[in-house]
């Protein structure tokens, strides 16, 4: 049998111990929570204010960048595929100013590596302080760029580029233009084909370092497209010879400047275009704006007798003229007519059109222009691109001038005839001597090798034939370029040009256009050329004799380096009467002198 357990009564105030109590327990937490507060307190401190400065080392030394990939400007060839523009890899030096005046002890290094002194260098930076980025020096070679890199100075660093390069320098100058520090086209095809040359630049992220140094590519965000190559209608050894013989001839007469356009006449494509004076492309930066001018197709002049194959082309068109009939009085040497004494330099009597051509005679042209009906006249002067741009796509080609036919007075279409009253430029003239060799078409002149050119029917093909037989008598005994425009072995059809400079109130009395245009070879023109030599001041002024040379010299290369078979083997004129495939020139004596046409004075109509 079990025993009764004893209960002990419970004392008054007593209570039984069931576990921690709430209020126990808010008071730890309440303590965990204090300590981990000042616990971040210190570590915010820690990091904000004791290690400050190396926390934002560590925060500079990774951070994220876009940058540009360089790609190279598009190769310009000539027509036989030598270099005539090409992109060569530079290297730009850039600094992050801040970081750069930070370590001023380097500035004197820096400086000497920079080419520069070391209080401007300070200048510069100081200038910039406030920027993230800033070019040092632009496009210096990888070798001395890689001589700044070297010294390690926080800030400063690389970047790639391309820098254009020109191996013909000033013989091509004017053709091709120019690039500016960014690598765009400034002048010239250049700048005509700035969108086909230059390509797209690509784009990718990359991680930097705190010196600015690339340590990680992250993505390429674009794809860099290079430039595309450009291959012109220019050949450079034609290029070559007409610069040569060019400065030569300007040079000799001491003159302000000269000019040579030589197309193909089937294509209509630019074989050489080059301008006296010139500049080096490869430094831009030592040439005058007048240096870099184009006058071939920026500058205007009047084409004096050069114009007078194209009035003949009206006048054979009319219907009116054939290259031997009528007879053009010309007795005297003088036609005064509306106030102004249109003359010659000598008495040529009765000529017939050609004769006109041959003696180059201002009144026998003046006396044809005033039988011809204005419109015509007119329409046939357009239809071969004067008054009109050639439509060459060539950066600031001027159109010239020729006013509207329906307001010309009686004065202003006699000197017309002559090449008075209007202007063009030498590219013009170049184009429309060409229409004549090909036939009457007129081509849109093109700088691209095989490039489409707009080809327009301005004249029969007979009548332009019959012009250019005319044309080759001025290379002729008795012709105003014979024999500064023989050609060994090549027929010559060709027009001489002198004309007073117009200035402020009428014109010159000293001072010359001396021009000349022509086609080779004559029987069948493959190529036309214009030279214009402005304002020669030693020797001869004229056309002929100041022009002339430097046609046939450049010309004499060009055909035997095209390979153009020679179309007047062992044929040289040797005296006797003047008889040319349109017969007669005029009454003259056979052994007449060579006289260049005369420089009238236009008066104004």
């Amino acid at each position: 049998m079990s025993r009764p357990r004893k209960v002990t009564p419970m004392q008054p105030g007593r209570r039984r111990t069931a576990g921690p109590s709430p209020r126990r327990r808010l008071t730890v937490v309440a303590v965990l929570l204090g300590l981990a507060s000042l616990g971040l307190m210190a570590r915010a401190f820690d990091v904000q204010v004791v290690r400050k400065g190396f926390y934002q080392e560590q925060g500079d030394a990774r951070f994220l960048r876009e940058v540009p990939i360089a790609v190279s400007r598009g190769t310009i060839f000539d027509r036989n595929g030598e270099p005539l523009a090409v992109s060569t890899p530079m290297v730009s030096i850039t600094a992050v100013p801040s970081q750069v005046l930070a370590n001023d002890d380097q500035l004197p290094q820096l400086a000497a590596a920079l080419g520069t002194q070391p209080d401007q260098l300070r200048e510069y930076l100081e200038q910039r302080a406030s920027r993230e980025f800033t070019y040092l020096k632009r496009q210096m070679s990888p070798e001395d760029a890689q001589a700044v890199l070297s010294l390690g100075i926080p800030g400063i660093n690389g970047q790639r580029e391309f820098r254009r390069y020109y191996p013909s320098g000033e013989v091509t100058a004017h053709v091709l233009g120019f690039t500016n520090i960014d690598d765009h086209g400034q002048e010239g095809l250049e700048l005509a084909f700035d969108d086909w040359l230059s390509g797209q630049p690509g784009k990718k992220r990359v991680i930097r370092d705190n010196k600015g140094h690339i340590v990680e590519d992250v993505e390429q965000v674009r794809e860099p497209k290079p430039g595309k190559n450009l291959t012109l209608s220019i050949d450079r050894r034609i290029q070559f010879l007409a610069y040569s013989e060019l400065k030569a001839a300007v040079e000799k007469s001491e003159a302000d400047s000269g000019t040579m356009v030589i197309l193909d006449v089937k294509t209509g494509e630019v074989l050489a275009m080059v301008n006296i004076p010139t500049y080096n492309p490869n430094a831009v930066g030592s040439s005058s704006a007048s240096a870099r001018r184009n006058r071939a197709v920026t500058d205007v002049f009047e084409p004096g007798s050069t114009i007078k194959p194209i009035l003949m082309a009206a006048a054979l068109s009319s219907g009116k003229f054939t290259p031997t009939s009528p007879a053009i009085d010309t007795t005297g040497g003088h036609w005064f007519f509306g106030g102004h004494d249109i003359h010659d330099t000598h008495d040529y009597g009765v000529l017939t059109p050609t004769g006109v051509i041959t003696k180059s005679s201002n009144v026998g042209a003046a006396h044809i222009a005033m039988q011809l009906d204005t419109e015509l006249m007119y329409n046939t002067y357009r239809a071969f691109g004067f008054g009109n741009s050639t439509q060459s796509g060539f950066p600031g080609e001027a159109s010239g001038r020729l006013r509207i036919g329906r307001d010309w007075r009686p004065l202003e279409k006699a000197i017309l005839g002559y090449g008075y009253g209007l202007n063009a430029t030498a590219l013009q003239l170049a184009t429309a001597y060409a229409a004549l060799g090909d036939g009457g078409v007129l081509h849109s002149p093109t700088f691209i090798k095989g490039g489409q050119s707009e080809a327009t029917a301005v004249i029969e093909p007979g009548i332009a034939r019959e012009i250019v037989d005319m044309m080759e008598t001025t290379t002729q005994p008795g012709g105003t370029a014979a024999p500064w425009a023989w050609i060994a072995n090549y027929s010559v059809a060709a027009k001489t040009g002198t004309a007073h400079k117009a200035q402020a109130g009428g014109y010159a009395k000293d001072a010359y256009g001396a021009a000349f245009a022509g086609l080779v070879p004559a029987s069948n023109p493959r190529l036309a050329a214009a030279v214009m030599i402005d304002n020669p001041r030693k020797g001869s002024y004229y056309g002929g004799l100041a022009s002339g040379p430097v046609f046939a010299k450049v010309m004499d290369g060009a055909l035997r380096l095209l390979d153009i078979p020679p179309d007047n083997i062992g044929r040289w004129y040797v005296g006797g009467p003047m008889q040319g495939k349109n017969g007669l020139i005029g009454n003259k004596p056979p052994d007449a002198p060579n006289i260049e046409e005369a420089p009238v004075d236009r008066a104004t109509p």
